[in-house]
């Protein structure tokens, strides 16, 4: 999905993941993250469409479990996911952390 089509900004985030799929269950980290979704750097292997469950480790040291769908893959590179049926106190927790997150870009680059 192009940037202009989405409706959050993808900001810059390496956080570990647990995942499960169809194919098993698999340790990997995000490289981007929004308040609706996330790229998962892997080599474990997906459909599009699948739904996956999953932990996103938080850099407090505590997780949150989550639900997603594959929206998109790239074959021994990683896959998007959607986040699905999420809390309110988790939708928070991850504004919280996608703020967080676009800090200490900004910060890095100085703005």
């Amino acid at each position: 999905m192009s940037d202009v089509a989405r409706k959050h900004k993808r900001v810059p985030a390496l956080l570990n993941v647990i995942w499960e799929g169809v194919a098993g269950k698999h340790e990997a980290r995000t490289s981007d993250i929004t308040v609706a979704g996330c790229f998962i750097d892997t080599l474990g292997h997906v459909r599009v469409g699948e739904t996956i469950k999953f932990k996103l480790c938080l850099p407090a040291g505590n997780a949150i479990e989550l639900q997603g769908e594959v929206v998109h893959k790239y074959p021994n590179v990683g896959f998007g996911v959607r986040f699905t049926n999420i809390s309110e106190p988790d939708r928070k927790r991850l504004e919280w952390l996608v703020k967080a997150e676009e800090y200490k870009v900004d910060k890095l680059q100085g703005e």
